[in-house]
């Protein structure tokens, strides 16, 4: 069932992205309820998540990854298996399953980013946004743009290529600090005027104020759950989104615009209390074809006008 339906699927969409130039994208998400699972077409290399529970067979996930690969014939070295469990996962784009190091670059429209589809859950590049990425391009133009969370820095290339004056790019890990700067090089942007910081997001937040920073566009897309240790710190997006929206809103100039995005399943926004002209849900123009799902949304999204 799984093979048959992922065949067809990428029949369908291969062409329509090879002429837009978009060579990775999703080809099955959890569709028939049985099969608890994503699958996800990389350039010749398939990655596939199951939505692992307690109950969950071990042997499932491998027969998964072979039936796919026998589908679209790709060889048994390109299929990349992952088990994404249900519940709050702190940091689990962080989270590192084997130390390849390796890097494929691959392209989305006329720009390039390196993934890894070996060594972490996530790969690096989350296409579900590129729409969103399409947005941030066009409004950029003369603008400073803040990216928090940028994680490996997709957001703010778009931005750059856009002809942002400025972009600032913000993450608590180095990894995709480093990863992000990788991506900037892959796509000729210059490191004069693209900051890219480690820094926890509300550190930044408050010395940005304190040195009376300011931007014209922001996008803003945090994990649902994280936690630091060694500061006894957590972020719940739920509880905390007032707070973090809040402090991003008091940077922006006149007329600028947020985009605020999560990805959690049960999200109540709560901005009632932001100073701001407008607040628009924009999730059904920013989810692409390959992630319309009847079963969930992969995100949700807000243009926020300040």
């Amino acid at each position: 069932m799984l093979a048959g339906r992922v065949k067809k699927r990428f029949k369908h969409l291969k062409k329509r992205f090879a002429k837009q130039n978009i060579e990775v994208f999703r080809l099955y998400d959890w569709d028939i309820p049985e099969i608890r699972a994503a699958v996800d077409w990389y350039a010749g290399h398939l990655v596939i998540g199951e939505y692992t529970r307690r109950q969950t067979m071990p042997e499932w996930l491998p027969m998964m990854g072979k039936a796919v690969a026998k589908a679209l014939n790709v060889p048994s070295e390109n299929v990349h298996l992952k088990e994404r469990r249900a519940g709050k996962q702190d940091g689990a784009r962080y989270e590192r399953i084997d130390y390849t190091d390796k890097k494929i670059v691959m392209s989305e429209r006329d720009l390039k980013f390196y993934i890894n589809p070996y060594d972490y859950v996530d790969t690096g590049l989350f296409s579900d946004h590129r729409n969103t990425r399409l947005m941030v391009r066009e409004m950029a133009e003369g603008k400073d743009v803040l990216n928090l969370y940028c994680y490996t820095g997709s957001f703010s290339c778009y931005a750059a290529k856009g002809g942002a004056r400025t972009t600032t790019s913000v993450d608590r890990s180095e990894t995709a600090i480093k990863w992000a700067r990788e991506n900037m090089k892959l796509n000729s942007i210059p490191e004069e005027g693209n900051t890219l910081i480690q820094a926890h997001t509300f550190d930044f937040l408050k010395k940005a104020k304190r040195e009376n920073k300011t931007y014209d566009l922001a996008v803003i897309d945090p994990p649902s759950y994280s936690t630091t240790r060694n500061r006894n710190d957590s972020f719940d997006i739920a509880e905390d989104h007032p707070r973090l929206l809040g402090a991003a809103v008091a940077l922006m100039r006149k007329s600028a615009t947020v985009f605020f995005s999560t990805n959690h399943q049960d999200f109540i926004p709560r901005m009632d209390n932001l100073e701001i002209a407008d607040v628009k849900e924009i999730t059904s123009s920013t989810i692409p074809e390959d992630y319309i799902s009847k079963r969930k949304k992969i995100h949700r999204c807000w243009k926020i006008d300040v």
